[in-house]
């Protein structure tokens, strides 16, 4: 071969290259999404007064409060959602993570000492405006055992008995003087638990779920800074017009029930139509606020 040739062979070798050299992949980066559980101004917690809480303004504790999220995404500048890509480990999968607020201490006896208040996961590298989120588990995963389900849909104090599905979100108060029902009787605790309703099909014989209620709530946050902000669940606003120490009927408290007559507050306040399961208005919660992360402590 001669020496022309040759060097146009390397050249030709060389275009071969960089025909072939794959686009870099955009830098990633991670994000960590801090959220909270609030009452009156303060954080609540296991043990400690809430203050009071609701349209008598009763004096409360807290007994539990839980709950999962999905389609969790960043919006960039232009409105675009960004999926975060969570993370895997025991309080989130590829699609769902579970927040936990209760320590097992105190009222919150009976649940796990372990607690958790944040998302993880990643994203390209860049600027965002914003925070969404959506309050509930994605359907293929909804409706399965508690007993085969991987973290964190394994909590058999999350599951609910209708076509094995899944309590969204779990938030139970304990008022001072208890809860005064129709029927005369006194109950300890009033409950919102909120999840899917109106379902048909049974999982476990291999049938697909419907359900009339979907009761998943999206949550948009248009001005958040993960490095300095964190998205609370207010029990304030949550419970604002329920009146605590009673209960006119259904279940204590709300569990989604479209005839409770307690659900109609607690929906209203959440964003949610008590009618057919769907956001009143997309993105628009009373129940959730931006406030300033939580110190970390040393």
């Amino acid at each position: 071969m001669t020496v022309q040739r040759a060097a146009f062979a390397g050249l030709a070798i060389l275009g071969l290259a960089a025909c072939s050299t794959p686009t870099p992949a955009p830098d990633i980066m991670p994000v960590t999404v801090t959220f909270a559980l609030t009452a009156n101004g303060k954080p609540a917690r296991c043990g400690e007064p809430l203050g009071p809480l609701g349209a008598g303004g009763t004096p409360a504790t807290l007994h539990d409060a839980r709950f999962y999220v999905q389609d969790v995404a960043l919006i960039d500048g232009a409105g675009r959602a960004v999926p975060l890509a969570l993370d895997r480990n025991d309080w989130q999968t590829a699609s769902v993570a579970l927040l936990d607020f209760e320590d097992g201490s105190g009222g919150c006896a009976g649940g796990t000492r372990a607690t958790n208040a944040t998302v993880t996961g990643s994203a390209p590298a860049g600027r965002y405006a914003g925070l969404s989120f959506t309050v509930g588990v994605p359907p293929a995963l909804n409706h399965t055992s508690t007993e085969k389900a991987a973290p964190p849909l394994d909590i058999a104090a999350m599951g609910w008995s209708w076509q094995a599905g899944r309590k969204f979100m779990k938030v139970e108060v304990d008022p001072t003087g208890g809860v005064a029902k129709s029927d005369g009787a006194k109950a300890r605790t009033w409950y919102v638990h909120l999840g899917s309703t109106g379902c048909t099909g049974n999982p476990a014989d291999g049938e697909s779920v419907s359900c009339t209620n979907a009761n998943r709530l999206p949550v948009t946050v248009a001005a958040f800074d993960p490095a300095s902000q964190a998205v609370a669940l207010d029990l304030s606003s949550l419970f604002d017009g329920s009146a605590l120490g009673r209960d006119r009927g259904g279940a204590v408290g709300c569990m989604s029930g479209p005839t409770d007559p307690e659900c109609g507050p607690v929906f209203r306040q959440l964003g949610l139509s008590l009618v057919n399961g769907g956001p009143v208005t997309p993105g628009m919660s009373s129940s959730f606020a931006v406030v300033a992360k939580p110190v970390a402590k040393p």
